[in-house]
C-alpha cells in the first residue's frame, strides 16, 4: 500500500507530490519498481486530489481515494479491501524514492520469523533532529515510536529514527485501524499509534534497521527535491563508473537510473542519458548532448546532438548540432554532420550527410553521398510521403528531393535540383534553369543595388 495522497502544496506544483521527479522518474514510480522487485505483485495506491494523474503514472496499480486528508493512518484506512484477505501487508510512503527491495525483503523475513504484529523499517542517523525515534525494550523490541516534539532528552538521544514504512499482520493491521483515533487539533489518525496498539495487545513490534540511511528521505518542497535528484545522480553515476564507464567531470551530466552503458564508453560534461537508453561499449557522448529512449551501438560518436526514440549503428559519427527524431534509424559506419535533421527515416550504412540537410520519412540505402542543403519536401501539406534513395546514390548539394519519388542505385542529381519524377538506375538528373550570361548588364544598371556606384 503506497501513500500517495500529498498535493504538493509546498512544491508549488499542479501535480500531486509523489509525481514530483527524481532523475526524470516520478516518485512513486521508484517506490513502486522497489516493490515489484522485492516479489510484491499486488499494490495499492492511496491518492488525493488529481488521482487521475497517479492512475495514469501508475497503471498496474489498484487506486483508492482519500477524499479528506487525515493522516497516515485514514489513508490505510481508505483501502482496507488490501488487508481483508488476510496475509502481510506493506504500507509505505509514495514520495521516498530510495527504499531498497532488499530492505523491504529482508524486513518481511524479520517480521514473520518473530512473528510480529508490525514490523517498521529504520534506520541510524548522525543528526535524528525531527524524525520520530525507535524506542526499544529490553528485549530489542520496540516499545514505541516518538515524535520530536513529544520526546524527553533521554529519547532525543536516540539515533534509531522511523522510516515511515511498515509491515503489518493483516488481521492486526485492520482491527488496529478500528481503534485508532485522532489525538490532536487536526484530527488525524497516525500509523504510528498501532505500535502501542500491538503491546497493548500482548504482540510484538519489531524493527528492521536499514543499512542505507538514505531511504529515509522524502521531499516537501523543491529544494528537499533536488537534494533527492542529486543524491540519486551521484549514485547512477558512481555506478558506471565502477562498470567500467568513462565520466571524466560530473558537470551537467545526469543519466536516468534505467539507462545501460557498456564499458569502456565515454560520457562528457552536460550530456542527459533518459528513458530506455543503451550505450554500446567504446562510445563517446557529448559534451552538451541529450539521448532518450534510444539505442546507440558501439565506438559511436555523439557530439552536441539531440536524440530521441531513434537507434544508430556502431561507428557512427552523429553531430555537432544534428537532431535525430523519433524512428530514425542509422546505419554502421555512417557520417551525419552539422544542422543535419532527421525523422522516420533509415539511414543505410557508411552513408555520409555532412551538413545542412533535412531527411523525413525516408529510406536511404547504403554509401550514399548528400550534399549540402539536401531537403525532403515531405509534407503537402495533408499528407506526408516517402523518399527512397538507393545504394550508393549522389544527391547533389541543394538538391530538393518532392515524394513520392525514388531515386535509383548509382543515380545522381545535379547540384541545384529539383527532383519530383523516379531517377533510374546509374542516371544523372538534372532540373535546374540554364546559366545564362549577360555582358555588360551591371554598367547598364549602375542605380542597381549592388552595382556600380
Amino acid at each position: 500500500m503506497i501513500l500517495a495522497a500529498g498535493d504538493g502544496k509546498r512544491m508549488k506544483s499542479d501535480r500531486p507530490k509523489a509525481l514530483c521527479e527524481v532523475l526524470f522518474k516520478p516518485m512513486l514510480k521508484w517506490v513502486e519498481d522497489a516493490c515489484r522487485a522485492a516479489g510484491i505483485d499486488e499494490i495499492w495506491v492511496v491518492a488525493g486530489a488529481n488521482a487521475e494523474l497517479l492512475e495514469a503514472a501508475a497503471p498496474a496499480c489498484r487506486l483508492v481515494c482519500q477524499t479528506e486528508r487525515r493522516g497516515t493512518g485514514h489513508a490505510a484506512m481508505m483501502a482496507a479491501e488490501a488487508y481483508r484477505s488476510g496475509g502481510d501487508v506493506l504500507v509505505l510512503n509514495g514520495d521516498a524514492p530510495f527504499v531498497e527491495p532488499q530492505a523491504l525483503r529482508g524486513a518481511l523475513d524479520m517480521h514473520r520469523a518473530q512473528k510480529n504484529a508490525v514490523t517498521l523499517l529504520s534506520a541510524r542517523l548522525d543528526d535524528p533532529f525531527g524524525y520520530g525515534r525507535v524506542i526499544r525494550g529490553e528485549d530489542g523490541a520496540v516499545a514505541a515510536v516518538v515524535e520530536e516534539r513529544d520526546a524527553d532528552e533521554a529519547q532525543r538521544a536516540v539515533c534509531e529514527i522511523n522510516s515511515g514504512a511498515y509491515w503489518f499482520d493483516a488481521a492486526f493491521l485492520a482491527k488496529a485501524l478500528e481503534g485508532l483515533t485522532p489525538k490532536n487539533a487536526q484530527g488525524e489518525y497516525y500509523l504510528t499509534d498501532t505500535v502501542a496498539a500491538s503491546n497493548a495487545a500482548g504482540l510484538r513490534a519489531g524493527a528492521f534497521v536499514c543499512a542505507d540511511a538514505d531511504m529515509t528521505l522524502g521531499a516537501n518542497d523543491r529544494r528537499q527535491l533536488r537534494t533527492l535528484n542529486e543524491i540519486a545522480r551521484m549514485r547512477v553515476l558512481e555506478r558506471h563508473l565502477d562498470n567500467g564507464v568513462d565520466i571524466p567531470c560530473f558537470d551537467g551530466v545526469m543519466i536516468a537510473p534505467d539507462v545501460q552503458i557498456e564499458h569502456d564508453a565515454q560520457v562528457l560534461p552536460g550530456t542527459v542519458l533518459r528513458g530506455n537508453t543503451r550505450i554500446g561499449a567504446h562510445s563517446v557522448i557529448g559534451p552538451n548532448s541529450y539521448v532518450e529512449n534510444s539505442i546507440i551501438g558501439a565506438d559511436t560518436r555523439v557530439l552536441a546532438s539531440y536524440i530521441t526514440d531513434s537507434t544508430v549503428g556502431s561507428g557512427t559519427r552523429i553531430g555537432p548540432f544534428t537532431q535525430l527524431r523519433p524512428d530514425s534509424h542509422i546505419g554502421d559506419g555512417v557520417k551525419i554532420g552539422d544542422f543535419v535533421e532527421i525523422k522516420n527515416s533509415t539511414i543505410g550504412d557508411r552513408t555520409s550527410l555532412a551538413h545542412l540537410t533535412y531527411i523525413g520519412d525516408s529510406d536511404v540505402g547504403c554509401d550514399c553521398n548528400f550534399g549540402c542543403g539536401v531537403v525532403t519536401a515531405n509534407y503537402d501539406g495533408n499528407h506526408k510521403f516517402r523518399t527512397i534513395v538507393g545504394d550508393r546514390a549522389f544527391i547533389g548539394c541543394n538538391t530538393n528531393l518532392v515524394p513520392p519519388v525514388r531515386v535509383g542505385t548509382g543515380a545522381y542529381t545535379a547540384a541545384g535540383t529539383t527532383v519530383d519524377a523516379d531517377v533510374p538506375d546509374g542516371a544523372l538528373a538534372i532540373g535546374r534553369v540554364r546559366q545564362q550570361i549577360k555582358e555588360g548588364w551591371s554598367d547598364r544598371n549602375i542605380n542597381f543595388k549592388g552595382g556600380k556606384k
